[in-house]
C-alpha cells in the first residue's frame, strides 16, 4: 500500500506526504550513498500528532519523497519561482548535492510511472477523504503537517522560526481559520512562529484549498530541533522537547476544529 488512511468524523484532516520512508529495491539501488540517507524524511511528525486531536481523519503517505514528492505539483510547475527547491521526482537533497548515482537520474518515462503508482494514489486516497468529511459536515479543514531543518543555507537564510503556518497569503483557508493557528502560535513561549514566510504552503494546500466551496487548507512546517534530539542522522525523537510542543499544536488542532464547527453551523 502506498499510503495509510485512518478515518475519523472531525472536520480536520490531518495529512502527511513526507513522512514515509519507504523505496522500492529497484529505485533504492540507484540512490547514491547520500541519497539513501533519506536525510529530507519529515522524522516522526506522525508520531508527533498521534492522538492531539480525538476522531481525526489521518491519510500518510508510506513511500519516500525521493521516490516522487506527494506535495508537489504532478505537472511539475514549481512552487517557489525564482527560489532553490526540490522538485517532483528531486534531484538533490535540500542542501544541492545530488542524490542519484551517476547515469541513473531517473527519466521523464520514470517520473511518469512514479506518478501513476504513488503521486496520484495518495491523492486519490486524500481527495475521498476529503469528499467524505465534507459530506458529513459540509465543510472540511485539511491540516497539511511538515518539518524541515532549522538550518538550511541552499533553501533559505539565517534560522528558521519554529512554528511557520502556509496558506497562499490567506487564499486557501477562511481567515478565522488562519488566525486560529496564528494565534496559538504566536502565544506560544519559547516558540517562535511565523505567517506565510519562507514556507507559503505546498502544492496539497494550494491545490485543495478552496474555501468559498468548503475545503479548507493550511499547512504546519515545524523547525525539526523543535521536537528531535538532533537535525543529524539518527533523527532520533526527544520525548520531553515533542511533548511540549504537542502542548501547542493540540490547542492549534483544537482551535482550527472549533473555527470549523462555527463554519458549519453558519453555513460557511
Amino acid at each position: 500500500m502506498k499510503f495509510e488512511v485512518a478515518q475519523g468524523n472531525s472536520p480536520v484532516i490531518l495529512a502527511f506526504p513526507h513522512t514515509g520512508t519507504e523505496v522500492p529495491p529497484d529505485i533504492w539501488a540507484r540512490l547514491n550513498d547520500n541519497g539513501r540517507m533519506l536525510a529530507d524524511t519529515d522524522w516522526h511528525i506522525h508520531q508527533l500528532y498521534a492522538g492531539l486531536l480525538p476522531n481525526v481523519t489521518t491519510v500518510r503517505a508510506t513511500f519516500h519523497r525521493y521516490v516522487i514528492d506527494a506535495n508537489r505539483d504532478p505537472a511539475g510547475t514549481s512552487l517557489y519561482p525564482g527560489q532553490n527547491t526540490t522538485g517532483l521526482v528531486p534531484g538533490t537533497d535540500f542542501d544541492g548535492a545530488p542524490i542519484w548515482a551517476e547515469g541513473e537520474e531517473p527519466s521523464a518515462s520514470d517520473v511518469e510511472h512514479r506518478l501513476k503508482t504513488f503521486h496520484a494514489p495518495y491523492h486519490a486516497a486524500l481527495s475521498a477523504e476529503i469528499e467524505r468529511v465534507k459530506a458529513i459536515h459540509g465543510v472540511v479543514v485539511l491540516y497539511d503537517c511538515h518539518s524541515i531543518r532549522s538550518h538550511i543555507p541552499f533553501l533559505f537564510e539565517g534560522r528558521l522560526p519554529d512554528l511557520n503556518i502556509g496558506t497562499d497569503m490567506g487564499r486557501t483557508c477562511d481567515p478565522r481559520i488562519e488566525a486560529a493557528a496564528v494565534d496559538v502560535a504566536r502565544a506560544a513561549k519559547d516558540y517562535t512562529a511565523i505567517l506565510n514566510g519562507r514556507f507559503k504552503g505546498g502544492w496539497t494546500v494550494r491545490h485543495y484549498g478552496q474555501p468559498l466551496d468548503g475545503i479548507h487548507a493550511i499547512q504546519m512546517e515545524l523547525s525539526q530541533t523543535s521536537h528531535l534530539a538532533t537535525e543529524e542522522p539518527p533523527f532520533a525523537y526527544d520525548e520531553e522537547k515533542a511533548g511540549r510542543l504537542r502542548i501547542h499544536l493540540s490547542q492549534i488542532l483544537a482551535r482550527i476544529e472549533a473555527v470549523a464547527d462555527q463554519l458549519k453551523t453558519k453555513g460557511n
